[in-house]
C-alpha cells in the first residue's frame, strides 16, 4: 500500500500487464486443447471396449490413464484461462496450487524411485505380471504390450516362461487353448528377409529350453531389459524431466507473477475510491 500511496498513476493506469496475462491465457489454452484430444480419445476407446473386459483389467487400462490425465489436466487448464482472462485471483491461487502439488510430487516421485529402485522395481514387476494376465482382455494394452516387446527385444516380465500366467497361453495339459505354451508373436526374432511376419512363431516355445527357444524368440525378460535401458539413457530422461517441470513452473511463475499485479490494482482502486471520496487522506 505505501508504493501506491507515494506514487501517482493516471486514471488509465492498471498494474495487470498485457503481456502477462495473455501469455498465461495462451499457455494455459494449448495445454486444455491437448487435454480435449486426450480425454477425446480415452472416452473413444473406452465405448469401444466390450464392457467385461474393461472391468476385468480397470487398473492397468491406458484408456483410463488417459482419460484420467486428461480430466485433471482439463480441470487445470480451465482454472488458468479463466483466471487469467477473468484476471479472477481465486481461480489464479487454484490453478498455482494443483500445479505446484503436481511438480512436487513428481519431484517426490523422482527422489523415491531413485532411493527405493529395488521397491519400485517389484512395482513395475506387479503392474507388468497383471498386464501379462489380461494381455487378451484389451486390445490397447495387448498393443502397448507388444509395442514394448518389440521395442526392448524382450519376453514377459522376468523370462518367457512368465506367459503360462495368461489363461491362453497357460501350459498346464488341461489347458484347451490353441495357444497353449505359446508366446505372442511379439517376442519373435523377426528377419530381414521375411516380407510377412510369422503370427505362429511364438507357437509351443514354453516347452522349449532356453537354448533352444533362444533360436526363436527373446528369452530375456522385459523388467531387466527396462532397467538396463533406463541405466542407459539418464540423460535422456532426466531432459524429458526437465521438459516436464519447464512448463509447469512457468505456468507457477506467470499465475503469480499475475495474481500479485490484479493485488496491487485492487489496491489502486481501492486507494483512489478513498482519495475521490475524502481528498485529505
Amino acid at each position: 500500500m505505501g508504493r501506491i500511496r507515494g506514487a501517482n498513476y493516471d486514471e488509465d493506469f492498471s498494474f495487470v500487464s498485457p503481456v502477462v496475462k495473455y501469455l498465461l491465457f495462451l499457455f494455459n489454452l494449448i495445454f486444455w486443447m491437448i487435454s480435449m484430444v486426450m480425454m477425446s480419445i480415452g472416452v473413444y476407446a473406452r465405448m469401444m471396449k466390450h464392457a467385461e473386459a474393461a472391468m476385468a483389467c480397470l487398473a492397468v487400462d491406458p484408456a483410463i490413464m488417459l482419460l484420467v490425465v486428461g480430466v485433471l489436466m482439463f480441470f487445470i487448464t480451465f482454472c488458468g484461462c479463466v483466471g487469467s482472462l477473468r484476471e479472477n485471483i481465486c481461480l489464479l491461487q487454484t490453478f498455482c496450487i494443483f500445479l505446484t502439488l503436481i511438480f512436487i510430487l513428481q519431484l517426490a516421485a523422482g527422489i523415491l524411485g531413485f532411493i527405493f529402485s529395488d521397491k519400485a522395481q517389484n512395482k513395475v514387476k506387479t503392474v507388468i505380471n497383471k498386464a501379462i494376465v489380461h494381455y487378451r482382455d484389451d486390445i490397447d494394452l495387448q498393443n502397448l504390450i507388444d509395442f514394448g516387446q518389440k521395442e526392448f527385444s524382450c519376453c514377459g516380465g522376468i523370462a518367457y516362461t512368465e506367459w503360462t500366467k495368461n489363461q491362453y497361453f497357460n501350459c498346464t495339459p488341461d489347458n484347451p487353448s490353441q495357444e497353449r505354451c505359446s508366446v505372442p508373436f511379439s517376442c519373435c526374432l523377426l528377419s530381414k528377409v521375411e516380407s510377412v511376419v510369422n503370427t505362429m512363431c511364438g507357437h509351443r516355445m514354453q516347452e522349449q529350453s532356453f537354448s533352444d527357444a533362444g533360436k526363436f524368440i527373446h528369452t530375456e525378460g522385459c523388467i531387466d531389459k527396462l532397467v538396463n535401458w533406463i541405466h542407459g539413457n539418464l540423460f535422456l530422461l532426466g531432459g524429458i524431466a526437465l521438459g516436464l517441470a519447464i512448463p509447469q513452473l512457468v505456468g507457477i511463475l506467470l499465475s503469480q507473477i499475475l495474481i500479485n499485479q490484479i493485488k496491487d490494482q485492487i489496491e489502486l482502486q481501492n486507494y483512489n475510491l478513498r482519495h475521490r471520496s475524502d481528498p485529505w487522506q
